[in-house]
């Protein structure tokens, strides 16, 4: 393609080389109808190098392309960079968000649903009462001027007036949204001329609604239809449900829409979230109360089977608690071992040896059919006035689990788990089976729609991204950093390997928290230290504290990102600790000064908890043995814990350089990265995990010498602005 051809799309005066090679790559790849894995260094421009071809073909062949993350500091960018595209193309662009924070009256989905239909039957009565009513003073001035039909035509319409009018009274005393019922009344194209004057934020659209008295998620919905771009929520493509609903707002056929994926190793976590499913005890209770007061022949059978479900499940957690540790659970929940590799699970197990009945299957059946029309009831209710908020049935949610957990709890997809927690009453627990095999939900998305681009820093090995979403012979493309090699060093530095039996140990933290005192030290401006939990960024952060000149921050669980990265980046000498498993380490910026170096210190696996092993046997199962692109003897263990940790690493290499005219050094604490570690740790070492160009820029030094090599670069960059540190 021709680069005049994109051009009108590209908002900058020109894209950099790798750039320039990614659009033609985008584009060629959708002209064939393929999918793309584009992998792009960070801070390299991988948005436009999407997005520009995206649009460009759309345009061409009248498709819709909708950019999406589970990052919300990525979607500021793409607003920014869609107002810079607008500026040179105009584009029809809208930013989409989920009702929950939209709603002016903060009501449910379902609530919602019969809000609107009930406001439309009012504003359709409205309408005809109006109509009727400007027909019968029609009918009037005829039938004072003598027209005797028009006196009996005039009757039969007071008639129908008199209807209408006793419907209005009916309907208005059930619930209406009055922000509904002004979209439905008022002319909103002042709102869509200003909604596509620019690319407005949903904040933005939601204050001009609630100015106006409109409801402003219901215009935008009503509005989208054939929008060059829509920059949503994963949520709105990976539910399969939502998905359905957010094509028809956009008016469009599935294979006329180009899904860009950002971050896009993150749509395996993201799409296991949306394949579990749950189920709470007090959900089973709920539904044994409600069966209690259903008049219904096929409540005892319902009844049956989920008592018996819901009295396993308290069993299972009793037994697995055991003496004294029911006093220690908290808030959060918290996983109970269920799991049995010779056969099913302990709760299965307990509750099929609980269950007394004719059949497990008719029961099940039984309260499938009930909560069905329990839910119809309750539906109609709502609809009728006669209760306030629409109920939702738990009979049909507890039915409907308990027929997917006998389905598919022996299936290697799913992982059957008992969790507890502590609640206002005590302690109480949950049943859940959890997706292993993301891409039940990916596939049919991408089987679906035109082609859909996913793109990220880290998504190499890319066999093993293809075979976790499902994805059939993508287009594949990789461009490293372009940005000037003298400018960025990156180390392996040969401290202890951090096993976790030898955090601990006195020597192994000595050395560290040496290697670290020097990092910050001959660091010219802040540090950026990512360790494999927040408890071990706690014990470096104490090691640290009064050994250094600098501010030491400490990132802790359940702080704001931003509100950190804002404390950190304010400092002019500071070194920030940090997990790597934190927030910090994808979608947050540090230009510049921000952060000059950036430490991993070890090699961040994450905790094998139960969840963590059944992926691994899954993924074992399904790529093993040659089965899978990159698959093999250890494909489980590659693909569930290896794999995703060297990308969460890279990843928070990532945080720094980030333009052309950036410079900085980037550490790997932990002989397990050196070429050494290579040679003589067999499966211990993961350099080779590294894409090769990568592995190529890494220089192997020994702890003691990490100040000489941060002072010889620093220096060589100009950057202490005055005598260096003495070392």
């Amino acid at each position: 393609m021709a680069e005049s051809t994109h051009a009108r799309f590209f908002p900058y005066d020109s894209p950099y080389e790798n750039q320039r090679e990614a659009i033609s790559g985008v584009y060629d790849a959708l002209e064939d109808g393929r999918d793309v894995l584009f992998e792009g260094a960070c801070g390299t421009g991988k948005t436009l190098a999407a997005l520009v071809p995206a649009l460009t073909y759309a345009r061409e062949t009248g498709k819709t392309v909708a950019i999406t993350t589970n990052v919300h500091q990525q979607t500021r960018q793409f607003i920014e960079e869609a107002r810079a595209i607008r500026a040179e193309e105009p584009i029809r662009a809208a930013v989409f968000r989920g009702k929950a924070s939209m709603c002016h009256i903060d009501v449910g989905y379902e609530e919602c649903q019969v809000l609107r239909d009930a406001t439309t039957e009012v504003v359709d009565l409205e309408d005809e009462k109006r109509s009727l009513e400007r027909r019968q003073r029609d009918l009037l001035e005829r039938a004072q001027a003598g027209d005797e039909e028009a006196t009996e035509a005039r009757s039969a319409v007071m008639d129908e007036l008199g209807a209408v009018e006793a419907g209005l009274d009916d309907l208005r005393e059930r619930s209406v949204c009055e922000y509904y019922h002004g979209n439905l009344t008022t002319d909103t194209d002042d709102f869509y001329d200003w909604l596509y004057d620019s690319v407005r934020t949903p904040d933005e659209i939601y204050s001009y609604a609630e100015r106006e008295g409109l409801c402003g998620y219901e215009l935008l919905k009503d509005g989208m239809k054939g929008v060059d771009l829509v920059v949503c929520n994963y949520h709105h493509l990976l539910d399969p449900v939502i998905r359905d609903a957010f094509f028809r707002w956009l008016g469009r056929d599935p294979e006329d829409v180009i899904p860009v994926f950002d971050e896009a190793h993150n749509v395996e976590r993201s799409a296991r979230e949306h394949a579990t499913r749950t189920l709470t005890e007090s959900t089973l209770d709920s539904a044994l109360a409600e069966l209690a007061e259903a008049n219904d022949s096929r409540a005892e059978g319902a009844a049956n089977v989920i008592e018996a479900f819901r009295n396993a499940l308290v069993s299972t957690y009793d037994d697995e608690l055991g003496l004294g540790a029911r006093e220690r659970v908290g808030d959060d929940w918290e996983d109970l071992s269920i799991s049995n590799p010779e056969g099913r699970d302990a709760l299965t197990i307990e509750f099929l040896s609980a269950y007394e009945g004719e059949g497990i299957d008719v029961d099940v059946e039984a309260a499938l059919s009930l909560g069905t029309a329990l839910d119809r009831k309750y539906d109609q209710a709502y609809r009728d006035g006669e209760t306030d908020v629409r109920r939702d049935c738990q009979t049909l949610s507890a039915a409907a689990f308990i027929d997917i957990w006998l389905a598919e709890g022996t299936s290697g997809d799913h992982f059957p788990v008992c969790s507890v927690r502590r609640g206002p009453e005590g302690v109480y627990g949950r049943a859940e089976l959890y997706a292993c095999i993301p891409r039940t939900v990916t596939q049919d998305l991408f089987e679906a729609v035109h082609s859909t681009v996913l793109m990220s820093a880290t998504l190499r090995p890319f066999s093993v991204t293809a075979d976790v979403l499902g994805l059939e012979d993508p287009a594949t493309m990789a461009f490293g950093l372009s940005f000037p090699e003298h400018r960025r060093r990156t180390y392996a530095i040969e401290t202890p390997a951090l096993f976790a039996s030898a955090r601990d140990d006195p020597r192994t933290q000595e050395t560290i928290a040496d290697t670290l005192r020097d990092v910050v030290r001959f660091t010219p401006g802040n540090s950026l230290l990512f360790f494999p939990s927040y408890s071990e960024a706690e014990r470096y952060h104490r090691l640290l504290a009064g050994t250094v000149d600098s501010t030491l921050h400490l990132d802790e669980p359940g702080v704001r990102a931003e509100s950190m990265r804002q404390e950190f980046t304010a400092s002019e000498d500071a070194a920030l600790f940090t997990s790597l498993w934190g927030t910090l380490t994808e979608g947050v910026s540090f230009d510049g000064d921000d952060a000059r170096t950036v430490a991993v210190t070890g090699v961040p696996y994450p905790y094998l908890d139960d969840r963590l092993r059944a992926v691994e046997t899954a993924y074992g199962e399904a790529f093993g043995d040659g089965s899978g692109a990159g698959g093999g003897d250890d494909a489980g263990w590659r693909y569930a814990v290896e794999i995703p940790t060297i990308r969460k690493t890279r990843q928070a290499l990532g945080r720094v350089l980030r333009s052309p005219e950036d410079f900085g050094a980037r550490l790997l604490l932990d002989e397990r990265y050196t070429e050494r570690a290579t040679r003589e740790m067999g499966k211990y070492a993961v350099r080779e995990t590294f894409p090769a160009e990568e592995r190529a820029e890494i220089v192997d030094i020994a702890p003691a010498k990490a100040k000489f090599a941060l002072l010889n670069f620093y220096g060589d960059m100009d950057a202490y602005g005055g005598s260096p540190p003495d070392p």
